[in-house]
């Protein structure tokens, strides 16, 4: 059975503490994923007490070792912009099916004041996850690449 914890700004989350976050996510995200040092970055935003950033992370973790985790960002805007992204979420291959995606999901959406947004690959099965939880697909996201 996992456990379920929670990381805030206010938790003051050390460099071991998101290295391994970032570690984790790093080899859980599979073909989804970001070089790691764009996910520490994420981890940076996400648990700085600047007031201009924020965010938080869930994590399970069975016998003490991480087997998923999700990681919100505040945006910092409101109405036009959701105010939460959803940046990632991973769980480990063996805790696949058993709903703890969804545990991880729910806690993260309880856990967000106002809306959240979140980018997912047409093809990422996560999407049916998201579409549960009531996500619904508003915009087709463009970028210009430099």
């Amino acid at each position: 059975m996992s456990t379920i914890e929670t990381l805030s700004p206010i938790d003051q989350a050390t460099h071991p503490q998101k290295l391994e976050i970032a570690d984790f996510l790093f080899q859980h995200l599979e073909q989804y994923g970001d070089p790691k040092e764009h996910i520490l970055r994420c981890l940076d935003y996400a648990l700085d007490q600047a007031g201009d950033k924020g965010g938080f992370v869930v994590m399970a973790r069975e016998a003490g070792k991480i087997v998923g985790t999700v990681v919100v960002n505040k945006t910092g805007m409101s109405g036009y912009i959701p105010e939460n992204i959803l940046v990632y979420i991973a769980v480990d291959a063996s805790q696949r099916g058993k709903g703890l995606g969804k545990k991880l999901m729910s806690t993260a959406i309880g856990m967000a004041e106002g809306d959240i947004a979140l980018h997912v690959e047409p093809d990422n099965p996560a999407k049916i996850l998201y579409e549960k939880l009531g996500f619904t697909s508003k915009y087709l996201e463009m970028r210009l690449k430099k």
